[in-house]
């Protein structure tokens, strides 16, 4: 029996796509991955007007699973292959004619983080909190951070990436990232009422806005994230990634080489 990790509904114009390995913090893998892909195309087929991107349990996403990083006979192979996985998924959802809102109730991390802002409408709680910290690990950011820069500036992406701070809910609402911040039992009713307003909207006046934006800041979001593959691909199989990696699965602090 197939495990689930991603479950999809679709009504009234709606899908909903709902990271559903909450317990282990929706981590990605290649399982997850595929499946989110099946459910972005999904509501491809079923013509939605919108898109909702959500998750159960503390975790909007844990980002990559570094245990199976750690596992990977060829890792530089596993996690290229996942990276380009994963950027199929993000570049279907900004290059889709609906409108896809992220509702993020916890951390968003490494590649949950880009997964998140891949959204046109992001809904944050007030405890929810977005991180990059691949530097940490020995690698480079992968899953779409390098669009970051379009949103949140180039300095404020190079300090999250290289410095590995918190970006809090109410920070991603002042540098544009988020569309609304909410107390953690509004956010469900939030996010509906916002959806259910986007659905009852145009659908090809919204598809319009939203591709003429998104070109005019980003007109090749697949050139940028085929090399973060590469970067994140080379780094991988370096001492450093190496390290970083196996201090994660460790549990204890990293000794980089430099």
């Amino acid at each position: 029996m197939t495990e689930i990790f991603v479950r999809y509904e679709y009504a009234d114009g709606i899908a909903r796509i709902t990271l559903a390995d909450g317990d282990r913090g929706n981590p990605v893998h290649h399982g997850s991955v595929a499946q989110l892909h099946d459910a972005v195309r999904a509501a491809d087929r079923d013509h939605a007007r919108v898109v909702v991107l959500a998750a159960e349990g503390r975790f909007f996403s844990v980002g990559g699973d570094l245990g199976a990083f750690a596992d990977a006979d060829d890792v530089a192979g596993f996690i290229d292959d996942l990276a380009e996985a994963l950027h199929r998924v993000v570049s279907e959802l900004v290059r889709s004619e609906a409108i896809v809102v992220s509702v993020v109730q916890g951390t968003a991390a490494g590649a949950g983080f880009p997964l998140a802002a891949a959204a046109d409408v992001v809904i944050a709680a007030e405890s929810a909190k977005f991180s990059l910290a691949y530097t940490k690990v020995g690698l480079s950011p992968d899953g779409g951070s390098s669009l970051l820069v379009h949103t949140l500036g180039l300095h404020r992406t190079l300090r999250l990436a290289i410095l590995g701070d918190l970006l809090t809910a109410q920070e991603a609402y002042a540098a544009g990232l988020v569309a609304r911040v909410v107390p953690a039992d509004e956010l469900t009713a939030t996010a509906d009422q916002v959806v259910a307003g986007l659905a009852a909207g145009s659908a090809a006046a919204n598809a319009a806005a939203k591709r003429l934006l998104r070109e005019a800041a980003a007109p090749a979001p697949e050139t940028a994230m085929r090399k973060e593959s590469l970067s994140i691909r080379t780094l991988a199989e370096g001492p450093d990634g190496r390290e970083g990696v196996a201090a994660f699965v460790e549990k204890r602090a990293p000794r980089f080489n430099g």
